[in-house]
């Protein structure tokens, strides 16, 4: 199972203003997954994603959050919760 860095993500606006995560990726690695190829290889333990927080010098894992009424979607788990790592990266570029 390979261990990947993201650093920036890709979100698309909801019709209440909320972004949706629609991809993730790495620049520098060369690779942008969909939040479904995503959650497919997270489900099949593939690969394990993650945010460096440079504050705290700490890896903040990602992970599928599924609830009732609403399609899965990712977000970072870190110290024992759900964080909002992923949601304060930049977004990567077309």
């Amino acid at each position: 199972m390979a261990d990947v860095e993201v650093t920036c993500i890709r979100k698309s606006l909801s019709p209440i203003g909320h972004g949706q995560i629609t991809h993730i990726g790495n620049p520098a690695a060369g690779w942008m997954w969909s939040r479904e190829q995503v959650i497919e290889s997270i489900g099949a333990n593939t690969n394990s994603f993650y945010v460096f927080d440079r504050a705290t010098m700490k890896r903040a894992y990602i992970g599928v959050v599924v609830s009732p009424g609403v399609p899965p979607f990712l977000s970072t788990y870190a110290d024992g919760k759900w964080t909002e790592h992923l949601m304060h990266l930049p977004q990567c570029g077309t």
